[in-house]
């Protein structure tokens, strides 16, 4: 498998001198299967460059997974080339109301449109399958899990599973002491000793004082939970829109010092847009 991160950041994208090293494009993942499938995850702003590759490569099929339909995370979805091409076939899947959202963000027939075109028009064959919703789903010998997210509306996260590599991904997901005790969600287990996570590290542990219930966690607690499910490899993601390089450094910094108090090999590292990792 291979990760390629196209758009890194949380909320609304924030490009500028201050935000190149990790990028500004807010959430879209590419992954690459040992059988050649891509798979996009999310349609923040970052996925208009994917497209343009996607494009290059001449990609005429792929899997668009969803988390869920808050802004930043569908925003890029009428920018996506692949969608005006009538070779193109994009089969969706996530959370329930995914296909709600990407048409949204042409029209929410409650006024005159958001975008030149409507959704009918678009050229490519787009299928919602909804499978997700019943529980894992194999696609060439990878197998797709989801678990709910800690957010407001709710909202998917997803495993991956190809052989003996697993990569989670869990964007816009509120990690607390009290839930994490209780782990009612099931989140330690679904984690437990992947190769990869991936996951929402919004807010400093100031931060989310004021703004707990916005359904994002902050990077000590990401950081502990990774431990104690014996992740390997931490991705911090979602970084605030207002976070600067050097600050989201001295995140990084923090994080590593936890990880050296708990005597811990685990790696980790915060998200960069144009990042590749290949398992």
């Amino acid at each position: 498998m291979q990760i390629k991160f196209w758009g890194t950041r949380g909320s609304i994208p924030s490009p500028g001198r201050d935000t190149i090293l990790y990028g500004g494009n807010t959430t879209c993942l590419e992954l690459r299967l040992e059988s050649g499938r891509r798979i996009i995850i999310d349609a923040g702003s970052g996925i208009r460059a994917a497209g343009d590759e996607l494009i290059k490569d001449g990609i005429k099929e792929i899997y668009l997974f969803i988390t869920h339909i808050h802004w930043d995370h569908i925003m890029g979805f009428p920018f996506f080339n692949l969608i005006y091409d009538p070779a193109c076939k994009i089969i969706v899947d996530g959370y329930p109301s995914c296909m709600k959202g990407l048409r949204y963000t042409f029209d929410t027939k409650m006024g005159d449109g958001f975008f030149p075109i409507t959704f009918d028009q678009l050229k490519a064959k787009i299928v919602f399958e909804d499978r997700l919703r019943d529980g894992p789903l194999e696609i060439d010998d990878t197998i797709i899990d989801r678990i709910p997210l800690k957010h407001p509306q709710g909202g998917y996260g997803f495993k991956f599973i190809e052989g003996d590599k697993e990569i989670v991904f869990l964007t816009d997901n509120e990690l607390t002491d009290e839930a994490l005790k209780k782990d009612e969600m099931g989140y330690k287990k679904f984690c437990e000793g992947v190769d990869i996570l991936i996951h929402d590290s919004q807010y400093t542990p100031e931060e989310l004082e004021e703004k707990k219930g916005w359904g994002h966690s902050d990077f000590v607690s990401v950081t502990r939970f990774a431990l104690d499910a014996g992740v390997k490899r931490l991705i911090l993601f979602h970084h605030d829109p207002s976070r600067k390089d050097h600050e989201i450094e001295g995140i990084e910094e923090k994080c590593r010092a936890i990880i050296k108090g708990h005597a811990s090999d685990m790696e980790l590292e915060a998200a960069k847009e144009g990042y590749e990792i290949i398992l």
